[in-house]
């Protein structure tokens, strides 16, 4: 989620007395050994587990707060990125413009100015894109063959909110006619004829040329937002000629005729879809605009970023300090990430104030009107307190839901949460997340809807098992009822494709699959990886886009792993997989009425069953209730 990391580290030791500075953080106790590691400090009480040194990026640190079984990595995205070298030698090979080679060989440590020079030559390519709403070719890669080959279903360009005309799609279905180029013919000239959408995917779809009847000969998929596809009736009013192709010239003798008959009743788009289309497709953030937004190297704090470009709605941020604008960040203008100017001291959250005294020339704050709205909260009753414990996605590993803890209780609903287990001494890896998240969960969500839960690093007593842990602890879980239970009627199933950003390396966006539905959180596979690289994201995570997005708004799509990259990954990634999950795995799921039982013992809460997979989109209760 957080791209860079592990790759960047930085001196927090200086405060200022300004409000915009980064809050103290209280001293530790000098009898522990202080280690910093990445960014991150470290204490280790008997100091007897002595150092490692992580394989991929070569940090020096203690053994313990390293990642995986065998210690050889000092972060999961270190772990992640050795596991997956075949994927980042392709997306290296795709930044500078060349196929994935057949052979991915091993990542050793790149060169910086290699990796900043290829990242140049990528942001150059998007720019320029994006200047001409040029789509993005991908070498190999076509989604109306892939759709096609392997009869796969893509989700509804309804799914997606966000995304352009996902709030006025209409009734566009198979059957809809349009006027499209006519590529079978010999006239020097561009020519019409009309067309049947036969299947949809997202924004493309499988058209046939009318007169074509059951021939699929000279199917085509096309973007149906794109500048070449019309209502019926276009080329009338625009001058145009209407003529069949060459191939079905013959059939008939009155066109006029048979295409009268052929369209009377049938639809067509509205006749105002490409104005909706180019009205959707416009974004009020603009360059130049000054951002609050997480900073990527330490997590429970931000940082101002200026929106350097701004394609398909996501925001390229360069954060402030940056002086050859290589220190980026990217996400969608509606992500929870990013905030006006001021946010984080209204809430009470952590900032790093930046070195910079005054705004560069041109630059100018981002009006707060433009940022994702939250839900409002009441706070004044019973709410979230320091030490509760829940449930949470794991921000730098969304593939896990862990066991976590409230660590610090802001304004406005906004609540900082530490991964139990794993969390650096200083609380540089906290994360905010509003009390609305649909990314926190209470105590027992996990196990009510057969969801593997990661329980705290080096917990020994396993299985785990909630009451034990609240005991041994001294703690207790955050109240059920605070938590939000909204779910919509989204419309994902299980197997849809769509095109989905890796918030792990957050500039790509790859083909995907939704792999498991628990009501409005989502199992997302990228197609071609290990499952390790699966995300849980919410239903309407601004980060999920139909199939089509990345050609409609010149985004580089990142196509699925080629099978020579899937057969050099799944020797060290599955060996890897087996060592992480001996270490991290949470017990065998019980059923519903052995939990329930255990539950009724501790006479503190009732359980009620939660849906399946399949009961995606109903609002059934699915936690565990607490009893007043």
């Amino acid at each position: 989620m957080f791209d860079g990391y592990d790759s960047c580290s930085e001196d927090t030791s200086s405060s200022s007395s300004s409000d915009e500075s980064e809050e103290e953080v209280a001293p530790l106790p000098s009898s522990l050994p202080i280690i910093k590691n990445n960014g991150q400090v470290y204490t280790y009480p008997d100091g007897k587990s002595g150092m490692a040194t992580c394989e991929m990026c070569g940090m020096v640190g203690v053994r313990d707060a390293f990642y995986s079984k065998t210690k050889r990595f000092c972060s999961v995205s270190c772990s992640r990125s050795y596991s997956s070298n075949s994927k980042k030698a392709s997306i290296l090979a795709r930044l500078q413009g060349k196929p994935p080679t057949k052979k991915a060989k091993v990542l050793q440590k790149q060169p910086l100015v290699a990796k900043l020079a290829a990242y140049a030559q990528y942001q150059a390519t998007l720019q320029n894109q994006a200047k001409t709403k040029a789509a993005v070719p991908v070498e190999g890669f076509s989604w109306g063959n892939y759709i096609n080959s392997n009869s796969f279903t893509a989700a509804p360009v309804t799914c997606f909110k966000h995304a352009p005309m996902g709030t006025c799609w209409g009734d566009i279905s198979e059957g809809v006619r349009v006027e499209v180029p006519n590529t079978d013919c010999s006239l020097p000239t561009k020519v019409f004829w009309i067309a049947g959408i036969v299947k949809l995917a997202g924004y493309n779809a499988l058209l046939r040329y009318e007169g074509f009847e059951n021939d699929s000969s000279l199917d085509f998929w096309c973007n149906i937002c794109g500048s070449d596809i019309h209502p019926v009736g276009w080329c009338a009013t625009s001058g145009k000629p209407l003529v069949p192709p060459r191939t079905i010239q013959h059939k008939y003798t009155n066109w006029k005729a048979f295409l009268v008959k052929r369209l009377t009743g049938a639809k067509t788009l509205p006749p105002d879809f490409s104005q909706k289309v180019s009205e959707s497709m416009q974004y009020p953030f603009k360059t130049s605009m000054r951002v609050e937004v997480v900073d990527k190297t330490h997590l429970c704090r931000t940082r101002v970023a200026v929106v350097e470009s701004v394609i398909g709605g996501r925001l390229r941020l360069v954060y402030e300090e940056s002086e050859d604008k290589t220190d980026d960040f990217w996400c969608h203008m509606y992500s929870p990430l990013i905030h006006h100017i001021g946010w984080s001291r209204s809430i009470g959250h952590r900032f790093k104030r930046s070195d910079i005294t005054k705004k560069q020339d041109g630059h100018f704050d981002a009006p707060p009107h433009l940022f994702m709205k939250v839900k409002d909260v009441d706070a004044a009753g019973e709410w979230f307190k320091e030490g509760m414990k829940l449930e949470a996605i794991d921000p730098l590993n969304l593939s896990a839901i862990c066991v976590a803890t409230i660590r610090k209780v802001l304004a406005d609903g906004y609540l900082m949460i530490g991964i139990d287990g794993s969390e650096a001494a200083d609380g540089s890896d906290w994360f905010c997340y509003h009390a609305t998240s649909p990314s926190i969960f209470p105590v027992g969500f996990c196990e009510i809807n057969m969801i593997e839960l990661t329980p705290p690093r080096g917990y020994a007593k396993l299985p785990f098992k909630w009451f034990d842990y609240l005991r041994e602890t001294d703690s207790i879980a955050a109240p059920v009822k605070l938590f939000n239970k909204e779910v919509p009627n989204h419309g994902f199933h299980v197997g849809m494709k769509l095109e989905a950003v890796d918030l792990m390396e957050p500039r790509l966006v790859c083909v995907a699959t939704v792999t498991r539905i628990i009501h409005r959180l989502l199992r997302i596979h990228f197609d071609g990886w290990e499952d390790e690289y699966d995300q849980w994201v919410d239903c309407e995570s601004p980060d999920l886009y139909p199939v089509g997005w990345c050609q409609l708004t010149g985004y580089q799509l990142q196509p699925p792993a080629p099978q020579s990259s899937r057969d050099s990954q799944s020797s060290s990634s599955k060996q890897k997989k087996k060592a992480k999950s001996q270490q991290y795995k949470g017990h065998k799921k019980m059923t519903s009425l052995q939990l329930k039982e255990e539950l009724l013992d501790g006479e503190e809460y009732s359980f009620l069953q939660g849906a399946s997979d399949q009961e995606s989109n109903g609002s059934a209760s699915y936690y565990i209730k607490q009893e007043p």
